[in-house]
């Protein structure tokens, strides 16, 4: 099953996703949709509003998540070419809701940062709350996947150890445009690509992965409880601007599309920031 958050004249409504038709579930968004026991059968009885897919203006899945957690080099081809060792436990990283963008959403370039990097990498939505969980117990509580890049602003990234600064800006982060149940992909074994302009900047397999999925979201439940909506962006592969010779970064009036086998994509226009107050 495919889920998705839109926007409507009159705010965000969940739907399922049936061919060329999107059909409202009754709530407003996959977060509230999760937070209900029952909630893939429900989605997939629930007969509401219908809508052409191709009219849809997509939300984040989740527009607020409790949390977004991200793993930082976890594909073995992108940890090679940041010239690090492999670790041995996830490298991990916060976000904030308001760094979430929509799939087709602008993304605007701050004017403090010259050095904007994408990030193509796929996420897990959380859907049953998650404690001291084994991975197998990580793997059942796993509502689906969608859609991360977690575009970057190296320039601010590597102005100290830690990396918040660089990858929680406002409005950066693309997501979506589905949320996909697992029952409809193999998310060990997925095609992902990262395209600029049409020329390929990333192109990978999910079998890359240091640490899967459910490894990962048990190794963050020895922590904190993962709730129902939290997301989880796994890692990117290689192919990052910042690990080029020369360097490469976005540029306003670029393309940006992040693609994952069975799961859509994004396409998302590079715009300057406006003048004015920051």
């Amino acid at each position: 099953m495919k889920l998705a958050t839109i926007r409507t004249a009159s705010g965000t409504a969940a739907v399922r996703i049936e061919g060329e038709e999107a059909v409202e579930v009754g709530a407003v968004d996959i977060g509230e949709v999760l937070r209900h026991d029952g909630w893939a059968d429900a989605s997939a009885a629930a007969s509401g509003t219908r809508h052409q897919v191709s009219d849809l203006a997509y939300a984040p899945p989740v527009p607020s998540p409790g949390k977004i957690i991200c793993v930082g080099l976890n594909y073995r081809s992108h940890i090679l070419e940041m010239g690090r060792e492999l670790p041995a436990y996830p490298t991990l990283f916060a976000k904030f809701a308001s760094s979430l963008l929509g799939a087709n959403d602008d993304i605007v370039l701050p004017s403090v940062s010259d050095q904007v990097d994408w990030e193509a990498e796929l996420g897990v939505v959380i859907g049953t709350a998650l404690r001291r969980a084994s991975p197998s117990q990580a793997a059942a509580a796993i509502a689906g996947y969608t859609i991360v890049n977690d575009v970057s602003m190296r320039d601010w990234q590597w102005r100290t150890s830690e990396w918040l600064q660089g990858k929680a800006f406002e409005a950066s982060t693309p997501v979506g445009p589905w949320l996909v149940t697992p029952d409809e992909v193999d998310a060990g074994h997925l095609d992902l690509r990262c395209d600029v302009d049409g020329e390929s900047r990333q192109h990978a397999n999910t079998s890359d992965l240091l640490f899967p999925p459910a490894e990962i979201a048990a190794y963050i439940s020895q922590f904190t409880t993962l709730e129902p909506g939290d997301l989880i962006a796994t890692g990117t592969p290689g192919g990052v601007g910042a690990g080029r010779d020369p360097k490469l970064f976005l540029a306003s009036g670029q393309t940006l599309v992040t693609a994952i086998q069975g799961l859509g994509e994004l396409r998302n226009a590079c715009v300057e920031e406006p003048a004015g107050p920051r």
